[in-house]
């Protein structure tokens, strides 16, 4: 049974999708398969997913450090290493928990409501609306817009909300819908959310970084080695970024590239937080970064010359269709259709930047053939050069008919499908059937490894 309605979107875009899931090439799929699809993307997943920088510490210790802060906690979760990622901690998301919401409401934003199913408290930017006289200490529930009706500063709200749980006020109304804008700090407390899970803002931010499951497996199917030249060719928020660079051992070169200034200084914060001095970021448009003549190439920053680099990830701009949890999207078919170009171009300039004999590493978190299998089939006919290579570790399923492909290709893809495990919300899970559906209950997501041929 699911607690939450199923993602809602646009119509053209769900037919879009339903085809995706019901193509002449499949044989197992179905519109069941669609439909739990649409319920497990509204939800959370069952556990949280940390990597542990372990460039400087064993797992095994930043697993103790963090149980110790969790234990000062009124409810310390377990914390579980992964059976099979070297680096990764996982702790259990107990929910939908039994809460009752009160009168008094409080409306946040989607995007808030997403993260506070997450675990986080809810920041005074995300809060569309409150009560007229809301003040510090008022015990109140919180809700998600999940259509984006709600006007900010309203005192009510009867639109379409879902229920998150109930939390306690730090600041008055007055405070949030101040003249001056919104503050940034924590404005409601989460006391009883609907799904527990610990907040992490601020917690062993030198030795955790939390990352989705699929995200830390691109990281080791990239398979960094010390001493090489690496590019991160989209790396905001740069969590692939410094995982890479932690699995170099800090030693050789990791070069992010990100377009949008703000962004990119974001991964030279996360860089120096975890104390990781190899990675070089550089605000560029990575369609941009490649350049066959040597007078506009620098000994340092973008453009570089052909034949760079030793290994390059393009986790591509996407769709975003496979992000969990999401309530509504709100994009256009054309909105969606428009990233296969992008991601052509992007995938064009990686190819070329690519040492003979180098990996290229490509992945998304959506789920359209479009751009995933679609562009597999479309680089092997592009680029003879390259070719599929196995990935280490596979946690996730093989990849999906439709495109073209043969089973031995689809074989080598990784992709990551929440809906084959779906059994709706409130599955009681002890820890070790947690552990073994840990690859299964994640985001959607795709990984595709190609080596580029010496001849």
């Amino acid at each position: 049974m699911s607690v939450f309605p199923q993602l809602s979107m646009n119509p053209e875009v769900r037919e879009h999708l339903r085809n995706v899931y019901t193509n002449n090439e499949l044989v197992c799929e179905s519109d069941l398969v669609f439909e739990a699809l649409l319920s497990c993307l509204s939800h959370p997943p069952l556990f949280t997913c940390l990597r542990a920088s372990t460039h400087r510490h064993s797992l095994q210790d930043i697993q103790h450090r963090l149980q110790q802060h969790l234990a000062q906690q009124e409810r310390s979760p377990s914390v579980y290493t992964h059976p099979q990622l070297p680096d990764v901690l996982l702790l259990p998301v107990h929910g939908p928990r039994p809460v009752d919401p009160l009168a008094s409401e409080v409306i946040v934003s989607a995007q808030c409501g997403n993260a506070v199913l997450r675990g986080a408290h809810v920041f005074t930017p995300g809060i569309l609306s409150t009560p007229k006289y809301m003040k510090v200490g008022e015990v109140v529930s919180v809700f998600s817009d999940v259509e984006g009706k709600c006007t900010r500063g309203a005192k009510e709200f009867k639109g379409k909300k879902v229920f998150l749980g109930n939390g306690i006020s730090e600041v008055d109304r007055s405070e949030i819908f101040s003249s001056d804008g919104p503050g940034k700090g924590v404005a409601i407390r989460m006391t009883e959310p609907l799904y527990q899970s610990p907040s992490f803002d601020g917690v062993l931010t030198d030795q955790l970084f939390l990352q989705n499951l699929p995200s830390v497996v691109v990281g080791h199917a990239l398979g960094p080695r010390p001493g090489e030249r690496i590019l991160d060719m989209c790396a905001a928020p740069g969590g692939k970024t410094t995982h890479i660079a932690s699995l170099m051992g800090n030693q050789g070169t990791v070069v992010a590239l990100e377009k949008i200034r703000s962004k990119m200084e974001k991964i030279v914060q996360n860089a120096k937080m975890l104390q990781l001095h190899c990675i070089k970021a550089y605000c560029c448009n990575s369609v941009h970064a490649v350049s066959s003549d040597p007078a506009q190439c620098s000994a340092d920053g973008p453009p570089y010359p052909e034949e760079s680099f030793d290994r390059i990830l393009l986790d591509a701009p996407c769709s975003g269709l496979g992000q969990r949890p999401n309530m509504s999207y709100s994009w256009s078919l054309k909105e969606v259709c428009s990233y296969q170009p992008l991601q052509r171009k992007l995938f064009t300039t990686a190819v070329r930047l690519l040492k003979r004999g180098g990996v290229l590493v490509y992945s998304t978190c959506t789920v359209t053939l479009a751009e995933n299998e679609e562009q597999v089939a479309w680089a092997l006919k592009t680029f003879p050069c390259l070719t599929l290579e196995p990935q280490v570790p596979v946690l996730g399923s093989e990849g999906m008919s439709g495109a073209g492909l043969t089973r031995d290709q689809r074989q080598l893809l990784q992709r990551f499908r929440p809906e084959l495990a779906w059994r709706g919300a409130g599955v009681p899970h002890s820890p070790e059937s947690l552990l073994q559906n840990a690859n299964a209950d994640t985001i959607g997501f795709f990984i595709a490894k190609f080596i580029k041929r010496n001849s």
